[in-house]
């Protein structure tokens, strides 16, 4: 199938924000899964990083197919992910959130210190093969999968432990391994959307996985909402086109950022898109 000119046109110009918004989706469903649970965890910046940085050696220094790589790129998350997840399962709030900002901290200066990972300067010369229907592709996939479990009583579950987990646990559901798996999960998904970057930018630094990107992958699902999730996806992406629709007002890019976000959390607690799934009958 021939594609137009206006529309290969029109991707070639804009293809590093088509490749954003398809990334932070995936970066704001990382964040969507813990806030489903109830936990406030601000480690998708870190896992983020430990995928791409991972990705990148193992296409650089060892040559492995993308096949191979993108798969992979989830392993290191995944295990930071569990030996953080069980000594923290019973912090909350503002102590996980302290605790994940840490390992972001801690990741970073190993990145910039560690000749291996590029120092300071990081990383470049990165093979770009990631397609944009692989990213697309994996965030539908996504999305889809995390409806499905919404609407399951894997969701109701979740929903439980989010109101109140005392009472979810008293009434017999195993709130720790569910916020394991959620924080698990999340690690999947910003691991694989860190390797989708890093194959697309051709390039990565330290700094772009520290506290700042964590708060906004935050500010995603707070200002789409974590009813559903399109919800979050649907704030990442209005995040990521706000920089391109001010780009003649550089100086105020940053404070009509922030100044949308505090309205949505004023105003619309539950997001731009509050409304929750219909779940089937147990």
């Amino acid at each position: 199938m021939m594609i137009p000119d206006w529309l290969d046109d029109f991707i070639w110009t804009y293809q590093n924000l088509i490749h954003a918004l398809g990334v932070n989706g995936l970066l704001a469903l990382a964040m969507y899964v813990v806030l489903a649970v109830g936990q406030l965890s601000l480690g998708q910046a870190a896992f983020m990083g430990l995928g791409a940085y991972s990705s990148a050696l193992m296409t650089l220094k060892l040559h492995l197919p993308f096949y191979l790589v993108l798969p992979a790129s989830c392993v290191v998350p995944v295990t930071f992910a569990l030996a953080i997840g069980v000594p923290t399962l019973r912090l909350s709030g503002v102590y996980l959130a302290i605790a994940t900002i840490g390992l972001g901290e801690v990741l970073r200066a190993v990145y910039i210190n560690v000749d291996l990972f590029g120092g300071a300067l990081g990383l470049n010369g990165i093979p770009d093969i990631a397609e944009t229907w692989m990213i697309y592709s994996l965030l539908a996939l996504a999305i889809a999968a995390l409806w499905l479990v919404g609407r399951s009583r894997i969701g109701r579950a979740m929903e439980a432990i989010r109101e109140d987990s005392f009472a979810a646990a008293a009434m017999g559901v195993d709130v720790g391994r569910y916020q394991l798996g959620a924080l698990v999960t999340s690690a999947v998904l910003a691991g694989v959307a860190g390797a989708l970057s890093a194959h697309v930018s051709s390039f990565i630094g330290p700094n772009e996985y520290g506290f700042e990107p964590a708060v906004t992958i935050l500010s995603y699902a707070l200002l789409g909402g974590i009813g559903n999730p399109l919800a979050p996806v649907a704030g990442a992406w209005f995040l990521t086109l706000l920089p391109e629709l001010l780009r003649d007002l550089p100086e105020i890019r940053l404070a009509v950022n922030g100044i949308i976000i505090v309205i949505v959390v004023l105003f619309l607690p539950r997001g731009l898109l509050g409304w929750r799934m219909k779940r089937r009958a147990a």
